[in-house]
């Protein structure tokens, strides 16, 4: 990620007040051979197609690709470094993912972006505030995005 001026907090209610709108497009990054062997390493998944480029070159693909899993990694780093902070937020989890559709493959040394879309504000009794984005992985030229989604998180606030 470049380096990008810190985001001004926002009240919640201000946050609310977005839904239905864009919020955030995040600045691209390069999703590299060494992350991609990185992440094989960590999880196991050392298909050909991810981790051998003469292998790979030789697919449909033309070379090495991310895994799925790992472009959706960066989808929570993207919005960190992308979203606004909300004022009195003690704390942000992930909640789990609906409807998520890996679109395209995201080859290696590819730019990906992320953009986030207010789809809705629910507070609950608890206290907590229940949060969905509707996501959108951009990888640079081509038309196809690598994967879209619906993230939702659960926030604390600050009493």
């Amino acid at each position: 990620m470049s380096a990008r001026r810190p985001l001004a907090a926002i009240s919640m209610e201000a946050f609310a007040a977005r839904v239905g709108e864009e919020i955030g497009v995040s600045d691209w990054l390069v999703i590299g051979q060494s992350q991609i062997d990185a992440f094989a390493d960590l999880t196991g998944d050392r298909q050909f197609i991810h981790i051998d480029p003469d292998r790979a070159r030789q697919t449909v693909f033309g070379g090495t690709i991310a895994h799925g899993f790992l472009t959706l990694a960066f989808v929570a780093t993207m919005a960190r470094d992308t979203l606004a902070p909300i004022e009195r937020l003690a704390m942000s989890v992930n909640y789990g993912f609906d409807r998520l559709r890996f679109l395209a493959p995201v080859p290696s040394g590819a730019r990906i972006r992320g953009r986030f879309k207010l789809a809705s504000v629910v507070r609950r009794a608890s206290g907590k505030v229940h949060v969905q984005y509707d996501v959108t992985v951009d990888i640079e030229n081509p038309a196809k995005p690598a994967l879209i989604a619906r993230w939702l998180t659960l926030l604390a606030m600050e009493a």
